[in-house]
């Protein structure tokens, strides 16, 4: 079975407007544009409500891996919280082979299943029972080589790598990934750093890390870019393979709104025992951690 990467997609919307104010007419209507193509209701219309009124929001951050004729698995699912209020972003990752009901079908499977058996729709509906029934204002999906072509629009990120090895041979390339500081200075480099796993001893929980790592680089990165180039390598990126229930003026909301969230993040992977059950690999999560994680995004929402 081919492998996937777990996208994190973190704050992937703030790409858009870390210079937002500063567009000129044509590049306004360029973003405008793109939005459109990006604008889609699968899974449901949005809260627009809360953006205008600039209350703290949730939204699901989805990494898939989709190709013709195949919907592919939500390998990445974020639960993710902006308040602009504390300037706080929340990001709370749900592993791939968690096990839970899959909303809709009436069964217990790993929560990635959820998306290849119902679209985003049927991915959000499980995550929000997941998570004790917490709504989500928004969804945003990403396409796993969409992180790909944004290292490439923002030429490049640098990380601190904690491990030393080689790449495991996703791009036939012998990347060396040194223990330290290194520049991803291309996409493919940075699919390999964010891919590996097997490597890692921590597995998915290292991997999840380096991806957050990743995607935070990506945004600020974009928050220095002054080349109108750049911009609209970016816009192309982002036209191609995001797709969000976030309309033009929500995205416009979030810009002047929610952008000093990304100043102070909250990062948190779900934990849970590895366990298997006829035959498959899960990890089962208790109801304590279930509680926990509830009760970290209610205090995000302010609803605590």
């Amino acid at each position: 079975m081919k492998k996937k990467i777990l996208l994190t997609i973190g704050s992937i919307i703030v790409i858009l407007f870390a210079a937002g104010a500063g567009y000129v007419w044509w590049m306004y209507h360029s973003v405008a544009s793109t939005a459109g193509d990006m604008y889609e209701t699968s899974a449901g219309k949005g809260n627009h409500k809360a953006v205008t009124n600039k209350k703290p929001i949730s939204l699901l951050l989805l990494g898939v891996d989709e190709r013709q004729g195949d919907h592919g698995r939500s390998d990445t699912m974020i639960a993710t919280t902006l308040n602009p209020k504390t300037k706080t972003m929340q990001m709370i990752s749900i592993p791939r082979d968690t096990r839970t009901e899959i909303v809709g079908r009436g069964t217990s499977d790993k929560i990635n299943a959820a998306y290849a058996y119902g679209g985003t729709k049927m991915a959000e509906s499980t995550a929000e029972k997941f998570l004790g029934d917490i709504p989500f204002d928004f969804y945003i999906k990403i396409n796993m080589e969409g992180m790909r072509d944004l290292v490439d629009a923002v030429g490049g990120v640098t990380v601190n790598n904690k491990l030393d090895w080689y790449d495991e041979g996703y791009y036939k390339k012998g990347y060396h990934y040194a223990k330290g500081q290194i520049n991803l200075d291309t996409g493919a480099k940075a699919m390999g750093y964010v891919r590996m796993r097997h490597l890692d001893p921590q597995g998915d929980f290292g991997r999840n890390e380096r991806q957050r790592e990743v995607i935070m680089a990506i945004v600020n990165k974009m928050a220095n870019v002054s080349s109108v180039t750049r911009y609209s390598q970016i816009l192309d990126a982002l036209g191609d393979n995001v797709k969000t229930n976030l309309a033009f003026d929500d995205m416009k909301n979030l810009a002047f709104n929610y952008r000093d969230a990304r100043k102070n993040m909250i990062n948190y992977e779900v934990k849970g025992k590895g366990q298997m059950i006829n035959g498959v690999y899960y990890l089962v999560v208790d109801s304590a951690e279930q509680q926990r994680v509830h009760d970290m995004i209610n205090e995000q929402l302010g609803n605590n």
